[in-house]
């Protein structure tokens, strides 16, 4: 597993243009299409892969991706605390990001994952049992040109 300090300023505003430039990785696609399919480790599995073979700063956005990926993990996994702890980490990987990049809808990313939490914490410790699973959605992709 990839270990970074996620307090660590990872990609400046200067390098933000450049970094979503271009395409997603193709190990960070198919991450994107197992994500989407409720097979978040799985998901983990490729997305950093993608992680690892990606040399510019946009690997740090499949990092934020599968941060998201981990926190709904924690909650199928009835993990309170585990979905809190990895909940603020992910903030802090998807927050610099535009809300796109690279084709991902970062926005609604982040929005959907903070909605999940949520409705996670109003159920609360011991009672992630009764989530509705509904509330996991896909990565949105955007298609050049689309407002």
């Amino acid at each position: 597993m990839v270990v970074r300090n996620p307090d660590e300023i990872f990609v400046t505003p200067e390098q933000l243009p450049g970094a979503c430039s271009g395409e997603l990785h193709p190990m960070a696609l198919k991450g994107i299409e197992l994500f989407d399919a409720q097979q978040y480790w799985e998901a983990h599995e490729a997305l950093e892969a993608a992680w690892r073979d990606e040399r510019g700063q946009a690997r740090y956005l499949y990092q934020g991706i599968l941060q998201v990926g981990i926190v709904y993990l924690q909650i199928e996994r009835n993990n309170f605390i585990g979905m809190a702890k990895m909940f603020e980490r992910c903030k802090k990987w998807l927050h610099p990001w535009p809300d796109q990049c690279r084709g991902v809808d970062v926005a609604q990313l982040r929005a959907d994952v903070a909605a999940a939490v949520a409705a996670a914490g109003k159920l609360g410790p011991g009672n992630l049992a009764g989530f509705d699973r509904s509330l996991f959605k896909k990565v949105k992709r955007v298609v050049k040109g689309e407002d």
